[in-house]
């Protein structure tokens, strides 16, 4: 079966519910006309006869055309309901779940009517199916990645799943944080299924698939068939190399596609390369990172009131305060943390069998910048760039660890910290509570919109959020020099350096750290070390200076 096969299947469908109607209603009315013509060619004696029973007839005659006509408009009503139905009978978009249905639709503006790019037609390889593993932003630079692959490989992709098994899958917080051992985790994880977000919560799936259908075909879920192989457990389920090439998928997955009709990539975190790849397929990257992923209208919505209200009191800053238990635990730093503290997150890390790395020195990463940057080190930086105290400072983070005792400094500091929380009623935040992804896309959202951004550690929130800040025009996002500044911090702390050339050290080493338009680093051969494609999506933005020739810089100027 081809693409183009496939897409009139759901059009055969509509034109046979309406030919079966359009059919019924010509048999019975061709039935009920030769019936009208044949007592109209009887004789004078047999009408006298019929007269009798003429009521009962035209009775009868009356009641099948009612019945027909009532048929044939719900056959017609049937079929419209399938292109309609999601938008005007069923109310609320795919979207809600069973939490989020009572939030009030009159508060959710209606934009006008899209007019939806044309469906691109192509030979269909077969399916891809992915399962995305990591925290939210993490999930929607992979998503990027398998559009691109799905639109040049010429397969159809499924909707993706969402994690259901790192500690960054919905909840996080709560029991996740007590557990003592895989078996702990095991049993929380099964127990809280039922929690765990799917793309539909966090994603606008009819916007995501109707916004790239001149690109690629995407569907909810694979076709019957397929299905039911599926569930039977037929189907090659692998997890594709790290940061590879479109080559790669050309010449190792798609012929695994064409055998297998479905394959299942498992994995999906840095497995397409930064560099290296066609300008299309980097651009269909953005493409679907800026306009195909657009959040659900609850969490559109309250996002959108969360600004509303900083705005309200003026210019503010989100400081993504990466000082969680899990992020701790997971690297292994605990400056500032007491014995039990350590011996808790050190619990942790152990319980967690994804978390590779076990026997860490938190010093020695601390000095070499790859721990997140403490609420103490981060009240003395912001200070040092001469951050007004009077600013709002949006604290984009779940739980601080070790609480208030942990952001007394950064609180006296800059007494205008606030939250989603602190913003926002009970009531609107209820159905988002313990969907910890759901949240961080609240974050998200008031991240974009804030006038400066900074980030204590450089996670995928981080470089997500960098890189779409670029897009929308280069706005100011602070990139610490961790490594830096706590040399710096450790040479003021100790009286080595006074405030005037501590301040004066952290700002001249961040005056080109600010977001503005540069090239990304190239490293061959090793992916780590070099620019991540979603912090800096150049191919996707404005032209350098530098890179224009005089000829057209000339006539810009």
């Amino acid at each position: 079966m081809n693409g183009s096969d496939m897409y009139s299947v759901e059009d055969r469908d509509k034109r046979k519910r309406f030919g079966i109607g359009i059919g019924i209603g010509i048999g019975i009315g061709v039935k009920i006309r030769a019936m009208g013509l044949k007592t109209l060619g009887e004789s004078r004696v047999e009408k006298l006869k019929a007269n009798a029973r003429s009521p009962k007839m035209k009775l009868w005659i009356i009641r099948a055309t009612t019945m027909v006509l009532l048929w044939t408009c719900l056959v017609q009503l049937t079929a419209l309901g399938d292109t309609w139905g999601p938008r005007v009978l069923k109310g609320w978009p795919s979207s809600v779940t069973q939490d989020s249905q009572f939030l009030d639709v009159k508060f959710l503006p209606s934009g006008p009517a899209r007019v939806l790019p044309p469906k691109r037609v192509y030979q269909n390889n077969g399916y891809l199916m992915v399962s995305c593993n990591g925290g939210l932003n993490q999930m929607r630079s992979a998503i990027c990645d398998m559009v691109a692959i799905s639109r040049f490989l010429n397969v159809t992709l499924i909707v993706p799943e969402l994690d259901k098994t790192s500690f960054w899958a919905d909840p996080r917080y709560g029991e996740l944080c007590q557990i003592e051992n895989f078996l702990d985790l095991n049993l929380i994880l099964t127990k809280n299924r039922e929690f765990f977000s799917e793309f539909e919560d966090i994603f606008d799936v009819d916007h995501f698939i109707t916004s790239l259908r001149d690109e690629v075909r995407i569907l909810k879920q694979l076709p019957p068939r397929l299905k039911k192989r599926m569930e039977l457990g037929y189907v090659h389920t692998m997890p594709p190399v790290s940061w590879s090439d479109i080559s790669y998928y050309h010449n190792q997955i798609l012929p695994l596609i064409k055998k297998f009709k479905v394959v299942h990539l498992n994995r999906t975190d840095a497995r397409l390369a930064n560099n290296g790849q066609p300008l299309e397929l980097q651009k269909l990257r953005c493409r679907v990172n800026f306009n195909a992923l657009r959040f659900t209208p609850q969490i559109e919505y309250l996002g959108r009131r969360v600004v509303q209200l900083l705005r309200k009191n003026g210019p503010f800053l989100v400081l993504h305060l990466r000082y969680e238990m899990d992020m701790l635990a997971f690297s292994g730093c605990t400056q500032g943390c007491n014995p039990d503290e350590v011996d808790e997150l050190t619990r942790m890390r152990y319980a967690y069998p994804w978390w590779k790395e076990k026997i860490i020195n938190s010093e020695l990463k601390r000095k070499d910048g790859l721990c997140p940057l403490t609420p103490e080190e981060t009240a003395l930086t912001l200070r040092a760039l001469d951050i007004a105290s009077d600013i709002q400072i949006y604290v984009a983070a779940g739980e601080i660890y070790g609480g208030q005792r942990r952001m007394a400094s950064l609180a006296a500091a800059f007494p205008k910290l606030v939250r989603k929380e602190t913003l926002l009623g009970v009531d609107d935040l209820q159905f988002f509570q313990n969907h910890s992804s759901q949240m961080a896309a609240l974050d998200y959202l008031v991240s974009l919109e804030s006038d400066i951004f900074i980030p204590t550690y450089d996670g995928n929130m981080a470089k997500v959020v960098e890189g779409h800040r670029r897009y929308l025009g280069f706005k100011k996002t602070i990139l610490l020099d961790r490594k830096l500044l706590v040399e710096l911090i450790d040479g003021y702390t100790s009286g080595l350096l006074s405030w005037e050339e501590f301040s004066s050290a952290v700002k001249d080493a961040h005056m080109a750290r600010m977001g503005s338009p540069k090239k990304r680093k190239v490293v061959p051969e090793r992916p780590k070390e070099e620019d991540y494609f979603y912090a800096n999506p150049e191919e996707c933005l404005q032209p350098l200076v530098a890179d224009i020739d005089p000829v057209t810089l000339s006539i810009l100027r």
